[in-house]
């Protein structure tokens, strides 16, 4: 693996100061003992909370005195943009002013961590356009510079919440449930007018994502109210819960009628003004201040000050090294002739790989993953000291959003364990997940994955469940497919090793793509063809991860540069602790930490090496 220098990792003037062991500023807030120091942190959380507050329902802490936020959902106006601009600058200007020269004690850890994702976070608004969502617990890593996007918007976001995290056991949950309607016509129009200054600055998507987004949000503008996907959520969750109230599901259908659908229309209005003065060009370079907007997405991305170019020769460098390895497992298999991404192309298409592109293949295929994860989970123990439920649930992208979403992604269940972790699998074609392809997603989206890792960041105090950062969360989803091939789960699946291989070199190839397009200028088709044609997926696949790569620059180098950090951090604690190196308690000292900027990953290594010498 390639090493990564520490050096290279994000190092603003006061992480350095940290990680010299020296105070970040002689303040008036250095006389705080480690007590204030927590409960500032907490009243921090509760600040981002009131910012993003489903996020309070996501993490199941919407009750007692945050029970207000059930009822809420991120205000997406132009006045909320500009009013959580201004809380990340009053916070930062309090986090600088913390004692936080020792970061073996957690809550100076924690201040630390909280001072990085406020600095990115600053740095992403002062440009004025697009979604900084560093601070966002759930989004976080969504960062984009179009505000409305295939991937992101109220409509995509918000019935799906509502679907699946919004719970309704009483009345006071279904009047929430209403509000939250309400707040949705409200966010639409809110992310129209931010459109609308974006396109006046010159900030739009390429026609390509354009065309796609329209037709996502133009199938919302065109619902009958009555048949609505949220008026029919609505009293399915009532009925579960043998509630009713015709009154309120009056207004959930008015709330969609008069505000939601019309806001929606105006919203593919606009989207249209875009579209019309739209070009092909796929990268951000195309716009004002968009190679330094790339260079900031960069490093939210990966948490590394690493050059676009630096990036680039990495993917190419990772490329053939995994490559090189899939030779051995493909020569052994009798798959001669041609490149290896032909072979692979070839072996996605066998038939003996597909399921039918039918609601029962599908219903195989999601039957096939369960399976995948109840035998990684009798594995576990011999990777883990410390275990977690880690219960998840399996489930199809929405099809109302499955054209424009990515392949897989993941959500951790809620601090109160009600609501299980979600893995989500797009099966707009099932073609596109060839059977050896599939094992390798369980363990990144669900155990030991995202999910798995998820439930140790909930024990953690909430300022640390609710900040995450791409390279961190990324790295450990990959370096869980590299731990499951580690605990032998491809030892009589020869194919299903040669699909997690394609996998990794899936990320490695990212590298290259995603820097591509954004700093050297790379075409849509251009990035498309070398990827299909050095790794062999789907065309279908790829076209879409390069359409997401426009629509969220820099956020898909974070996966193999987290990565390949977490395996150089795990030799060297090999290397200093010999015989009492134990891996189970390598791997707890990464997820107990909890998500962190990489710089901050190697003091948390530094501590567990040191402890573990005794």
């Amino acid at each position: 693996m390639d090493s990564i220098c520490r050096r290279e990792f994000l190092g603003t003037a006061a992480a350095a100061g940290l990680l010299a062991g020296c105070k970040v500023s002689g303040g008036s807030g250095a006389q705080h003992g480690n007590a204030d120091l927590a409960a500032q942190l907490q009243g921090i959380a509760e600040q981002i909370l009131a910012e993003y507050p489903q996020n309070a329902t996501i993490l199941g802490i919407a009750k007692d005195k945050l029970a207000p936020l059930a009822h809420q959902w991120q205000d997406q106006t132009p006045a909320g943009f500009a009013a959580r601009r201004e809380g990340i600058g009053k916070r930062l200007a309090t986090l600088k002013s913390m004692d936080l020269a020792d970061l073996s004690v957690p809550d100076k850890l924690n201040g630390a961590v909280a001072l990085q994702a406020h600095e990115l976070a600053q740095e992403g608004y002062a440009f004025g356009f697009g979604d900084p969502l560093v601070l966002d617990p759930n989004n976080g890593f969504r960062n984009t510079p179009y505000v409305v996007n295939q991937l992101g918007s109220s409509y995509v976001d918000l019935p799906d919440f509502l679907e699946s995290r919004h719970t309704i056991a009483n009345a006071e949950d279904a009047a929430a449930f209403a509000d939250r309607v309400d707040a949705y016509a409200r966010n639409v129009d809110g992310e129209t007018e931010r459109l609308k200054h974006d396109r006046g600055v010159g900030v739009v998507a390429p026609n390509f994502n354009l065309d796609k987004t329209i037709a996502i949000i133009s199938g919302g503008a065109s619902e009958d109210p009555e048949k609505s996907a949220v008026l029919a959520t609505f009293r399915k969750k009532m009925g579960e819960a043998r509630l009713s109230d015709d009154k309120l599901a009056e207004r959930v259908k008015q709330s969609m009628a008069t505000g939601v659908i019309p806001a929606l229309q105006r919203q593919v209005e606009e989207l249209k003004q875009h579209r019309a003065v739209a070009k092909s060009d796929a990268g951000v370079w195309h716009f004002k201040n968009g190679e330094a907007y790339y260079r900031w997405a960069l490093k939210a991305g990966t948490t590394t000050t690493r050059s676009p170019q630096e990036i680039h020769q990495l993917g190419l460098d990772q490329v053939k090294t995994i490559q090189a390895r899939m030779e051995g497992i493909m020569q052994k298999q009798g798959l001669t002739g041609g490149t290896v991404g032909e072979r692979m192309a070839a072996l996605g298409k066998d038939p003996a790989q597909l399921y039918p592109n039918t609601a029962a293949g599908r219903e195989q295929l999601l039957a096939y993953l369960n399976g995948r994860i109840a035998d990684v989970r009798t594995r576990l123990p011999r990777a883990f000291a410390t275990m977690v439920p880690g219960r998840l649930i399996i489930k199809r992208v929405p099809p109302a959003i499955e054209a424009g979403a990515p392949g897989g992604y993941a959500a951790a269940g809620s601090i109160d364990g009600k609501v299980p972790g979600q893995y989500y699998i797009n099966l707009r074609d099932t073609s596109e997940w060839p059977k050896f392809s599939l094992p390798t997603l369980c363990y990144h989206e669900g155990i030991p994955g995202h999910v798995w890792q998820g439930d140790y960041a909930n024990r953690m105090p909430l300022i640390r469940s609710m900040l995450a950062f791409n390279a961190y969360s990324e790295g450990w989803a990959l370096y869980a497919e590299q731990l499951a091939d580690e605990l032998g789960v491809y030892a009589d699946d020869p194919l299903g090793q040669l699909g997690y291989l394609q996998s990794m070199g899936f990320r490695a190839c990212r590298l290259v793509v995603d820097t591509g397009l954004h700093a050297m200028q790379w075409t849509r088709d251009q990035a498309t063809d070398w990827f299909v044609n050095t790794n062999g997926d789907p065309r279908s696949s790829v076209q879409a991860e390069v359409d997401r790569y426009c629509a969220m620059p820099g956020q898909a180098c974070g996966y193999k540069v987290g990565q390949l950090e977490i395996v150089r951090l795990r030799d060297k604690a090999q290397a200093a602790l010999g015989a009492k190196y134990d891996l189970r308690r390598f791997d707890d000292a990464v997820v107990l930490g909890g998500s962190v900027p990489m710089t901050l990953l190697e003091t948390v290594i530094d501590g567990f090496i040191a402890k573990a010498k005794g």
